[in-house]
């Protein structure tokens, strides 16, 4: 019977291969849609679980209360690990203590490369549970160590064995490899670790840090715990809530710190937090990508279901047949689901082959480095649920329709399949398109939100400025090196500074007159040299710029018009700061620079002269009148002469900002491609309709013909049902799209206004796509030969 449902279904399908094609078509398309972004939900719900640990391991955080905002951060004093370790050490496994990311200079012989890294406690490959290839996870234990990564080791041994060679860090400190671990794959917090260096190490290389007179008020490392096996993370959170404020002196407990814990199981997906909540963050593209992911299998399914209907009278003879020579409903229903499966199969077959085509652009467009998991059996018993979801969705409809046709009202061929019998046809063509329509509008909102985004005035001439490394070098001959810049012709100004799109360093204790004596405050204070301000062309309101001319600007203050608005000084300029003993004199008020997000307000800003050793960054701004990749080579040449054993890096303010907008374009881009398949599926279906309906009603338009009918006639009549269906879903989709993307932008302070031209475009696409999709098969239909057709009358 199974063999005879099979055949039976090979043979239907093989018989209409229009309608075959356009079924699997959309089924292929649609289910290469919904692996791919299962794939990538995938990929971001087991984010850090390559680390065994990773339910019991969490970052320390801190919410504080500074300018009037509860704000969270995940920078902590040094002494914060030795503090949980001596009074809560029986709640943690491991304390480890870690500083930010960095790039240092490898060097072995001739050979120099820079590799990010870390500095972390000697606990943290155990907590991390690395797997070392090569020596062992104690490897940390001897200040002078240092841990490489498999492509790092590669990358500067080639096939040597790397252990117990020693190399150059930064040209200064000699380190001995102790253990060589496997990479850490794509989706770890840790990915780009490649270099682990013991923070003991990090400890003797920055004195200061030991030495300090308020240790706790200073936040510049970070910290990672492992709870026991027994630990509950909210309570032990709850314990730790006051380790901050029991250490810190009056005048910072204004702040009200709250030290809590950051599960790692958080860390990727719900890692943002506004006034001191946590608001989710990628947990809503998951949600919002698997939503569109199980919408576009629908609209595969739905034209499926249509087709499959709308033929029903083409294959009620043979339910009629089958049910007079004894076979059951449930029979008739196996047969039509068999032809369901075959189909999802053949569809099946086919999504794999367009996955694997396009998962490299794919994975470049998200971001990502997935592959398909061929081996891995839970994918393939994944698939297999898949494609019996599938077959159950797209067949169950007209197994259950078309099985219920009576075989004495077919075979007398007084069948018909009634007046109302299109109306679930209607229903799911509106579904169809309410979602194509409301993809529509998600796209060209996102696209608005980036672009007005980027539109805001950033303060300063990002194009034409260049970023460079603070060299030791650079540092003793700064002048020396900008002044034969200048004269080469290829720069027209320099500075040395912090990075321009970013926050480096923020201070807080600041004083002036009318300030609340109960106010906590945090600003960015950037460190800058002359000629900072020069060189990135910003825009001075008030006072004037740092000048050479005025020993007393190594105690001023230039401040954003951020800033002025806070402190609420209407006349800024010549007022003064404090900051303990520290006395300041405002000397010019500069437009906001955008050096954060650049959907949020930019904070309170202050920009003061500094001595190179503060500085991580030179800024430079390039001769407009030279071509830019004739300065780079000037600069590189002049670089050379004074750093001879550092490779010469740059890169381009104007591209580093670009970077802030990398999730959004991301999500944009995702958003645009998924919504041009889902209205290629809707289309798919369609012009199948549009096809079936023309060939229904192909007498009736050859007679409407002979009586006179014009061709523009015949393309309205066959037309406006369509369109009517396709209005009636940009009605509902105009105001469910209105309030979820009300519901996205409003996560972001600059956002667009949502304008009702966005809607109407919206509409009108969508009408000019189902006007050109149906208007191919009705002007073949109305341009046909009525002889044809009348001749058999």
């Amino acid at each position: 019977m199974i063999k005879n449902y099979l055949k039976t279904a090979w043979r239907n399908l093989a018989k209409s291969k229009g309608y075959s094609a356009i079924n699997i078509g959309g089924l292929a398309v649609g289910m290469a849609v919904v692996m791919l972004i299962g794939l990538w939900v995938y990929d971001e719900l087991t984010f850090n679980t390559y680390h065994k640990n990773y339910d019991r391991i969490a970052q320390v955080m801190q919410h504080a209360n500074f300018n009037g905002k509860i704000g969270t951060q995940t920078a902590n004093p040094a002494l914060m690990g030795p503090e949980l370790r001596a009074k809560y050490g029986s709640d943690f496994k491991y304390v480890v203590q870690a500083s930010w990311n960095f790039n240092p200079l490898l060097s072995i012989g001739d050979k120099r490369i820079n590799q990010e890294g870390i500095y972390f406690e000697k606990d943290a490959p155990d907590m991390l549970s690395l797997h070392m290839l090569k020596g062992s996870r104690a490897g940390l234990h001897d200040p002078h160590s240092i841990l490489l990564s498999a492509s790092a080791a590669e990358a500067l041994f080639g096939d040597e064995d790397p252990m117990g060679k020693t190399i150059t860090l930064d040209r200064s400190q000699q380190v001995k490899v102790t253990g060589v671990y496997d990479d850490l794959p794509s989706n770890s917090s840790f990915a780009n670790v490649k270099v682990i260096l013991p923070w003991s190490l990090w400890l003797i290389q920055n004195p200061w840090a030991s030495q300090m007179e308020q240790p706790w008020s200073s936040n510049f490392s970070q910290t990672f715990v492992q709870i026991t096996e027994k630990g509950d993370m909210e309570s032990i959170s709850s314990k730790i809530k006051n380790v901050k404020m029991d250490n810190v002196r009056d005048e910072d407990q204004k702040a009200e710190w709250v030290v809590f814990l950051q599960p790692m199981s958080k860390w990727n997906l719900y890692n943002e937090f506004r006034n001191g909540v946590n608001t989710g963050g990628g947990i809503r593209y998951v949600r919002l990508f698997g939503l569109i992911g199980g919408f576009v299998l629908i609209l595969a399914c739905i034209n499926f279901m249509n087709l499959a209907t709308a033929r029903s009278e083409k294959q009620a003879k043979e339910v009629g047949i089958r049910k007079t020579v004894g076979s059951h409903r449930w029979q008739l229903i196996g047969r039509f689901f068999a032809e369901s499966y075959i189909t999802v199969l053949i569809a099946f077959v086919l999504s794999l082959l367009l996955v694997v085509l396009f998962l490299p652009a794919f994975n470049e467009v998200a971001g990502k480095k997935i592959g398909l998991p061929w081996l891995n059996p839970i994918f393939w018993t994944a698939s297999l649920v898949f494609v019996f979801i599938t077959g159950l969705l797209a067949g169950s409809y007209p197994a259950f329709y078309l099985s219920s046709f009576q075989p004495l009202k077919v075979l007398k061929g007084t069948f018909k399949v009634g007046r109302f019998a299109s109306v679930p046809r209607r229903v799911l063509v509106v579904i169809q398109f309410t979602v194509s329509v409301m993809l529509i509008i998600g796209t060209i909102i996102v696209y608005q939100q980036i672009q007005h985004a980027k539109a805001r005035p950033v303060g300063y001439t990002k194009n034409g400025l260049v970023n460079l490394s603070f060299q030791n070098e650079l540092r003793k001959h700064f002048e020396a090196f900008r002044t034969e810049l200048k004269n080469s012709g290829a720069i027209e100004e320099m500075a040395g500074a912090v990075p321009v799109t970013g926050v480096w360093n923020s201070n807080g204790g600041f004083e002036w007159e009318g300030k609340d004596p109960d106010l906590a405050t945090d600003f960015p204070n950037n460190s800058v040299s002359y000629d900072f301000g020069k060189t990135i062309q910003w825009k001075i309101k008030a006072g004037r710029d740092f000048s050479r001319d005025m020993a007393t600007d190594s105690s001023a203050f230039i401040i954003n018009e951020s800033a002025a608005r806070f402190m609420g000084l209407e006349d800024p300029v010549g007022k003064t700061i404090r900051q303990g003993d520290d006395r300041f004199t405002v000397i010019g008020v500069v437009d906001d620079i955008l050096q954060e997000s650049p959907f949020f307000p930019v904070r309170p800003t202050f920009y003061h002269l500094d001595t190179y050793d503060a500085m991580v960054n030179i800024v430079l701004r390039l001769n407009p009148k030279q071509n830019p990749s004739q300065s780079i080579n000037t600069i590189e040449n002049i670089w050379k002469k004074y750093v001879d054993d550092v490779p010469f890096e740059y890169s381009f303010v104007d591209e580093a900002f670009g970077d802030k907008f990398k999730t959004e374009e991301r999500i944009g881009k995702l958003s645009s491609y998924f919504a041009v398949l889902a209205i290629f599926i809707s289309c798919l279906g369609l012009f199948g309709m549009a096809s079936f309906v023309a060939e229904q009603r192909t007498k009736e338009i050859g007679i409407r013909k002979v009586l006179g009918a014009s061709v523009a006639n015949l393309l309205r009549l066959l037309s406006k049902e369509f369109v009517l269906l396709v209005t009636i879903s940009c009605i509902i989709a105009v105001p469910v799209a209105w309030y979820y993307l009300g519901q996205w932008l409003s996560n972001y302070d600059y956002r667009v206004e949502i304008s009702w031209l966005v809607f109407i475009a919206a509409a009108v696409l969508a009408l000019i796509i189902t006007l050109f999709t149906v208007g191919f098969q009705a002007i073949k239909a109305a341009t046909a030969n009525p002889v044809t057709s009348l001749r058999n009358e």
